[in-house]
């Protein structure tokens, strides 16, 4: 099984060629390759899966997303890793644990 996380686009660079973005996820900031949605903003949520952005998706799918992640109980686990991650990823979706 695939898992694309949502995350907000704060900036987009260009680094050896490729348009590389700076993706938060909750509260975590990691740069992503941004070459398979060049049509992506800052400001747009995109779908990122082991390190690329693979789609542009809208604020409502990004909740929705979340909401499915919380509720297969991946979010728990990055709870026990990460307490204030878990914190700012249940602020974005608006909810807790389940």
């Amino acid at each position: 099984m695939c898992l694309g996380i949502p995350g907000k686009v704060l900036s987009i660079t260009e680094r050896d060629e490729l348009p590389m973005g700076r993706v938060e996820f909750g509260g975590i900031v990691k740069e992503v390759c941004m070459a398979y949605v060049p049509e992506a903003e800052v400001g747009d949520y995109v779908l990122v899966h082991v390190g690329f952005a693979i789609s542009r998706i809208d604020e409502q799918e990004a909740q929705e997303i979340f909401q499915y992640i919380e509720q297969i109980g991946e979010l728990s686990e990055l709870a026990d890793a990460e307490p204030e991650a878990f914190q700012s990823l249940q602020d974005v979706s608006g909810g807790g644990p389940t």
